[in-house]
């Protein structure tokens, strides 16, 4: 999970937020004092509201007008919501206005802006037996599991074997000839190391892809006999680093060095909570528009939204749901 080193000292910063606190913008000549704002001249075109803020030498900061007590034309007497230490001729400004719904001033804004992440890699040659191999379940139980292709067997740092794949990406069952479709339960890894498991359902003479995303397969074990050789491999249904909920988030999607946009078919973080089996993805998985070769390179640009990336960042709003 890449982290980013400015999230970790710049913080928020101050600013104004949606207001144009300029000169240019209701300049007006008075005078304050406490809570008594006197206006003598305004620029033409200018105007003062009731809830408008102003802002001058000597002026409370955040101070708006709360009520006009006499005048006509703009000039005249207003009352202020905070008192003043200024007395005698200035130059006010004003702008916003906060009983209209307009934004205001804030002490703080929200800090630095913009975050996205770079998903850079060259997927294998799908294979439709590198994780199992060719084999006759002649009862319910375990397959037996055997790396082939881009796949390698592993042991994890808790002494589990598995069967690691190139990058994480979705499994598939083949069930070469006509026989009886059994449901097969896929347990294993996502990237980030979380158990996850998905039922698959076979179907005579089909090749039936998963949608969820593993990177690394602990076992596969098989509802009951299936009378004819089934095999288990790789999909090239790609499993995003980051939950995506949203196809305006995948910025740009380059694919075997294009520089239109990818047409690929993109599939949406799954947010049920809990995960099952047969819910989808966690963050999303994405299937480019021609099969993977090894030499065909994915570059895909992610925007992250503030729950992802930043001071309010959640594990959730990063990586997903919890696996299951």
């Amino acid at each position: 999970m890449p982290q980013f080193s400015d999230d970790l000292f710049l913080g928020t910063a101050q600013g104004y937020i949606g207001t144009n606190n300029t000169n240019s913008e209701a300049v007006i000549t008075g005078s304050v004092s406490g809570t008594t704002m006197t206006v003598t001249a305004m620029n033409s075109g200018d105007s003062l509201v009731l809830g408008q803020y102003v802002n001058g030498t000597g002026i409370t900061a955040n101070s708006y007008i709360t009520a006009f007590v006499s005048g006509a034309g703009g000039t005249g007497t207003y009352t202020l919501s905070q008192s003043s230490s200024a007395t005698g001729s200035i130059t006010i400004y004003a702008s916003g206005n906060a009983g209209l719904g307009d934004p205001s001033p804030m002490e703080v804004g929200v800090g630095p802006l913009g975050r996205e992440y770079v998903w850079d890699l060259i997927p294998q040659t799908l294979q439709a037996a590198n994780i199992a191999a060719s084999q006759t379940p002649a009862a319910a139980g375990n397959l037996t599991l055997t790396a082939g292709t881009s796949a390698k067997s592993v042991v994890r740092t808790d002494g589990t074997t598995v069967i690691q794949l190139d990058t994480p990406r979705a499994v598939s069952v083949t069930q070469v000839t006509a026989g009886t479709g059994r449901n097969f339960t896929v347990s294993g890894y996502d990237y980030y190391g979380q158990a996850m498991s998905e039922v698959i359902a076979s179907t005579a003479g089909s090749t039936i892809s998963g949608n969820k995303a593993f990177y690394q397969i602990s076992s596969i074990a098989v509802s009951g006999g299936t009378t004819t050789a089934v095999t288990v491999g790789t999909t090239d249904k790609l499993g995003l680093p980051l939950r995506v909920f949203d196809a305006g988030y995948l910025v740009r999607v380059g694919w075997n060095n294009t520089l239109a946009n990818d047409a690929g078919t993109f599939a949406v973080a799954d947010m049920t909570t809990p995960a099952t089996s047969s819910t989808g993805d966690v963050r999303g998985t994405y299937l480019p528009s021609s099969a993977t070769d090894g030499k065909k390179r994915l570059v895909a640009v992610i925007a992250l939204p503030g729950i992802a990336a930043g001071p309010n960042a959640t594990r959730t709003g990063a990586l997903g749901v919890t696996q299951a």
